[in-house]
């Protein structure tokens, strides 16, 4: 007999797991900061932040001409531009599915805006497995508030202890711990430096969080 599930859901971060997008967010970053003559440099800081969290920072930093929320929407419709150029993650679009196929009730909790999810998901070919899409915008708090995956919880009706968050950022792995849910954290390029001694699991793909929920090790 096959012992008790521990999960019954499994809540993926989008930029750096799903998708390869960081270096492109970097780069709309770098892109409209240019045009206030400001060299941005990549950083921690902001990873798996909002883009209006971030821009709240940025303003009073740089002494910029514009308010954040402006500035966050000019980042989004340059974002959505470039979206279409992005690459799954390995072992995308395969893992999710087979974690799918095997019962478990998956979803995306992003910092992204919903149009950015929405564009990026579609160019990787997710849009239409995830059982709901959660928006860092559409919480009171951002990461590393736990707003977003407890709003995903919600909306899947699942207790939050009952839920494996699947992230590549310190933000979002605390996000996930605050929230109450074991994390696992698949770290990308950008972030494995950074110091997730307090995630449940510490994966090199995603191939092992399929491993870990017995549902194989899927290719792609």
């Amino acid at each position: 007999m096959n012992p008790p599930r521990r999960f019954d859901a499994v809540v993926f971060d989008m930029d750096g797991v799903l998708v390869d997008s960081e270096a492109m967010h970097l780069d709309v970053t770098c892109r409209l900061l240019a045009e206030f003559g400001i060299r941005f440099e990549a950083t921690d800081e902001f990873l798996g932040c909002t883009d209006l969290d971030m821009y709240a920072v940025l303003v009073p930093r740089y002494g910029l001409p514009r308010d954040a929320a402006t500035l966050a929407a000019r980042q989004v419709d340059m974002t959505i531009r470039h979206a279409t150029g992005v690459r799954p993650m390995p072992g995308v679009p395969a893992v999710p599915r087979a974690l799918l196929a095997a019962g478990y009730r998956i979803a995306v909790a992003s910092s992204a805006s919903p149009p950015i999810i929405r564009a990026q998901l579609s160019a990787v070919g997710l849009m239409d497995d995830f059982e709901c899409l959660v928006s860092g915008v559409e919480v009171p708090r951002g990461k590393p508030a736990p707003d977003v995956f407890l709003e995903a919880a919600r909306r899947l009706a699942v207790a939050p202890e009952r839920c494996l968050v699947v992230e590549d950022s310190r933000n979002g792995m605390l996000a996930a711990k605050a929230a109450g849910m074991a994390c696992a954290v698949v770290p990308c390029a950008s972030t494995r430096h950074q110091d997730f001694s307090a995630a449940e699991f510490r994966f090199a793909s995603l191939a092992d969080v399929a491993a870990l929920l017995r549902c194989g090790s899927p290719e792609g």
